[in-house]
Formats: structure tokens, C-alpha cells, sequence
């Protein structure tokens, strides 16, 4: 809730200052009305001073009021109820009695108290306070839901974040591994050119993997950019066996995905289709963009499911479920995701996704 003119932040971000509008608002509405009916009503100035001391009697009152409910409100409920009840009872007798006093003083000197002056002014009060109390309450109940709803969406945030960033990690470090004992193997055998060569690469591929958040999301450019400096430095140990290939629609580009999405895709590929063959395997990324909606497949020329190397599911490939988790955190229901053996040999994965440049929470 905003009030124009006062701050940016929501009004009652600060309670204490938002008690203190509303106290002196109300009562001030409060007052104003007791005068326009008095003079609508055609009644004497003396009946300005009575309304002027009961409404500063009913400010005082309900500041009291606020300061105990502030410290019941925390408690079990049947003490907050209990109590809460018990001080209205007594708010509404100490200002009723403060009311039939003054109406008393001012206007029938000398006479008597009048118990029918105390009753009337009890109704009319149990109203008042009553109100007052139920609006307490009220604002300050939707406070607290406020706050925790707040605090819960932070929580579901933070735990999209972590599971976000553990999908991420999972990547699989294998080739990491693979690629320092190959430069380890080019080290000992002198081929200092090529094995900087591969650290340079190295380098370059695990410094886009910390400036990117495991949250962020890239463009399909430079996921592409990144694939391919992935698999320059894995051609450098596969040489002529890995044999990539990059079909991206230029209308596609801009698309943002979660960063690395198609790596473990692409490692899968290496795995079961370019390391067990002799004569290794293509390896195809295409893109395109359809209607509203981008549909990115990675290809391979390997065995396919029926080979003889067993092929990960997609319940218990760890990479392919990687990418199922980390597309609904991305896109919800809105995505899919395919594979399988296309009629001329091989394994694709076919990922479907909405066509987005802004990127998404």
C-alpha cells in the first residue's frame, strides 16, 4: 500500500509511523464529525468544548489501548482475546464516565450525576472503541500475514536459487579431469604448444562458468560460443574422430536459455558416441526459430539407443534429468523436451522452449 506524496516504500513498512497518521486521522475525522452534526443539530458553542475533551479523552484512551494490544497481540490467544476484551470494558467505562462528566459540568451545573448520561455515552463508546480495537487488530494481523508472505516468497526464492545452483554444479567434471591428464600427457611429451594451447582454452571455457551466475540466463549465441570452445578443447584430444557441426537460425540467436544448458547434452554426445567408435561421430547443434517458440536439437552419429554402448533415459541419465529439472525452474510447464533415434542412426535430444530476450526469474 502506497500513500501518494509521503514516501516510495509501502505505507506500512513503518508501523510506527503509520499508527500515528492513522491515530491522529481518525480522531481528527472523529472530531470534525462530532461538530458538523452539533452545528448541523443548531446547538450552543458550549457544545464545543465537551466533543473537544472527549475526543482528546478518546486519543489518550486508545494510545493506552494500542500500547497494551501491542503487547498482547504475541501472546496465546485466549489471553489476547481475554485481555484485549477486559480493556475495552474498562476503555469504555473510564471514557464514558469522563463524557457524562464533562456534558454534566457544562451544561447542568450544580445538578446531580445523571446515570442515564453514563449508559448513553457507554453505548455510543463500546461502538468507538470497539471499532477501534477491530481495526487495530486488522491492520496489524494483515502486517504480519504481510511479512510472512514476504518472508516465505524470499525462502521459495532462495531455495529455487540453491536447487537453480546445484543443477548447475552437477555438471559433469569429467572432462575437466580428461582434459588436464591431456595436457598433463602433451606436457610430458613436449608438445608445450599445443598443451597451452589447451590451457588457454581451458581457461577460457571454466572462466565463462564463474562470471555467469548458476541463476543466469544467456543468450543461445553465446551458449553457442561456448559450446564450441567446449568441444575445441575436447577436439584437441579426439582430433578427427570429433567432427562438430553448428546450424543456428540467425532469428534464434537472441534467445535466452539458462547458462549451459546444452553442455551435458554435448558431453553425453562425446561419451556414447565419439569415444567408443573407432571412426568417432558427428556431433550437430541446430536451432530455429518457429512462430513463438525456439526449438534447439543436439545430434549425434553414435549407436543410438540400441547400440552397443547403453544410452542414459531420460529418468536416469543424470544429464538429460538435469536439463528436464533446470527447464521447468525456467519455463514451468511451458517447454519440452524430446530423444531418441532418429530413422537414419544416431541420438538426438530436442529441446522446445518460448522465444524470450528478456530474461526470466
Amino acid at each position: 500500500m502506497d500513500i501518494p506524496g509521503l514516501r516510495s516504500q509501502p505505507f506500512f513498512d513503518d508501523k510506527n509511523r503509520a499508527f500515528w497518521m492513522l491515530q491522529s486521522a481518525g480522531w481528527t475525522f472523529y472530531l470534525m464529525l462530532r461538530m458538523a452534526s452539533g452545528v448541523g443539530n443548531g446547538v450552543s458553542l458550549s457544545f464545543v468544548i465537551p466533543v473537544l475533551v472527549s475526543a482528546a479523552t478518546g486519543y489518550s484512551i486508545t494510545l493506552v489501548m494500542g500500547a497494551i494490544f501491542r503487547s498482547l497481540i504475541s501472546r496465546r490467544p485466549i489471553v489476547t482475546w481475554g485481555g484485549s476484551l477486559i480493556i475495552v470494558m474498562l476503555a469504555v467505562a473510564a471514557y464514558s464516565a469522563i463524557d457524562a462528566w464533562m456534558f454534566n459540568m457544562m451544561n447542568r451545573e450544580g445538578a446531580g450525576f445523571n446515570g442515564s448520561l453514563f449508559l448513553g455515552s457507554v453505548t455510543i463508546n463500546t461502538l468507538l472503541l470497539g471499532a477501534w480495537s477491530a481495526l487495530y487488530y486488522g491492520i496489524n494481523f494483515y502486517i504480519i500475514v504481510e511479512r510472512q508472505t514476504d518472508q516465505l516468497a524470499a525462502l521459495e526464492s532462495q531455495a529455487t536459487s540453491a536447487q537453480l545452483a546445484m543443477l548447475r554444479y552437477q555438471l559433469n567434471p569429467h572432462f575437466l579431469f580428461n582434459t588436464l591428464n591431456s595436457i598433463s600427457t602433451l606436457v610430458l611429451l613436449k608438445q608445450t604448444e599445443r598443451a597451452n594451447a589447451m590451457l588457454s582454452r581451458l581457461s577460457s571455457f571454466l572462466r565463462y562458468t564463474l562470471v555467469y551466475e548458476p541463476t543466469a540466463q544467456v543468450t543461445l549465441a553465446q551458449e553457442v560460443e561456448t559450446l564450441k570452445l567446449y568441444l575445441e578443447i575436447e577436439k584437441m584430444r579426439f582430433e578427427d574422430r570429433l567432427r562438430p557441426n553448428f546450424e543456428i537460425d540467425g532469428a534464434a540467436a537472441k534467445a535466452r536459455l539458462p547458462s549451459l544448458l546444452l553442455q551435458p547434452l554435448v558431453e553425453n554426445a562425446i561419451k556414447y558416441a565419439v569415444t567408443p567408435q573407432e571412426e568417432g561421430a558427428d556431433i550437430s547443434v541446430a536451432a530455429r526459430l518457429i512462430g513463438d517458440r525456439v526449438q534447439i536439437t543436439v545430434s549425434d552419429t553414435g549407436s543410438g539407443l540400441n547400440g552397443a554402448v547403453q544410452r542414459p533415459s531420460a529418468s536416469t541419465g543424470v544429464g538429460l534429468a538435469n536439463i528436464r529439472d533446470r527447464l521447468a525452474q525456467a519455463y514451468g510447464e511451458d517447454q519440452r523436451i524430446d530423444f531418441g533415434s532418429p530413422a537414419g542412426g544416431g541420438f538426438s535430444v530436442t529441446i522446445d522452449i518460448p522465444y524470450r530476450e528478456q530474461e526470466t526469474a
